[in-house]
């Protein structure tokens, strides 16, 4: 029997992990702002779903639920790092609150609770860390900057910190997954254009969660399965639509600096300081 610790498992792609892994057998720590938004799942599942209530911009927060979802089961296998939210709309229209707060959820909260939940896979000899990233954590679309200012960072902080915990154990796990059919875009924030944006490429069309590719039980499904394999990958790009994009952007990428490569080398060179300068 596995145990899974999954944060922000009120919704979306948490809850369906949530439900997938009691379904099979296994037990559940979930985390989330209102623990009583499981209620449904206790009354099912009974004691195999522990709950508590976490607010992962909350660091004193993090290190007290960690430390008591461990000392509460024998092991937790798994750690799913899941909470976070979007926000549409300019860059430069966003509210000081509204780029501090998706900054403190989706960067330094998932930062925070890794931080605190190594030590304890460390101790019982290894586990699994699973991030929820995104498609976006390799490509952009106007009017979403600070969510793919979060993204990026977390595609770069767990890339470097996957190197540094696999001596102990520790796999971790990147999932990217791409448009999926969730509550995430119901949920997001929309701030207006201004004046100077409307009509330009931040004045997109409203996405509609009918038109979206993947279903949640599918990346939900995706993700329980490469957690528990043999080798799990460090990115775990999920559905078509995440596949096409991300490939096509990185080949266009590499060949704009494959482009630019005399310019690069000849930046090595050394130039005199003009005289008076």
């Amino acid at each position: 029997m596995t145990t899974w610790l999954i944060t922000g498992a009120s919704r979306g792609i948490g809850r369906e992990m949530a439900e997938q892994a009691l379904t099979r057998g296994d037990r559940v720590a979930a985390t989330l702002r209102r623990p009583e938004q499981l209620d449904d799942l206790a009354e099912k599942f009974g004691d195999r779903l522990w709950r508590a209530p976490l607010d992962v911009t909350d660091s004193a927060q993090i290190e007290d639920v960690m430390a008591r979802a461990f000392a509460d089961h024998e092991r937790i296998d798994v750690v799913v790092s899941n909470a976070g939210f979007g926000v549409f709309g300019a860059g430069e229209d966003l509210s000081d609150e509204q780029v501090e707060g998706a900054i403190a959820t989706n960067l330094t909260g998932s930062i925070q609770l890794a931080r605190r939940a190594i030590p304890h896979l460390r101790a019982q000899g290894g586990g699994v860390f699973v991030q929820l990233s995104s498609m976006g954590g390799h490509i952009t679309f106007p009017g979403f900057a600070i969510y793919h200012a979060t993204k990026w960072g977390v595609e770069g902080y767990f890339e470097a910190l996957a190197a540094e915990v696999e001596p102990f154990g520790i796999k971790t796990v990147l999932v990217e997954p791409g448009m999926v059919r969730t509550s995430f875009y119901d949920a997001a924030a929309r701030v207006p254009l201004s004046e100077p944006y409307r009509g330009g490429p931040a004045d997109v069309p409203e996405l509609r969660v009918e038109d979206m590719v993947a279903s949640r039980s599918g990346v939900a499904h995706a993700t329980i399965e490469a957690a528990l394999s043999d080798d799990p990958p460090l990115r775990l790009l999920l559905n078509s639509d995440a596949y096409e994009a991300v490939t096509t952007t990185v080949r266009g990428r590499l060949a704009s600096l494959e482009g630019r490569r005399e310019a690069a080398y000849a930046a090595d060179a050394e130039y005199p300081v003009p005289l008076g300068g």
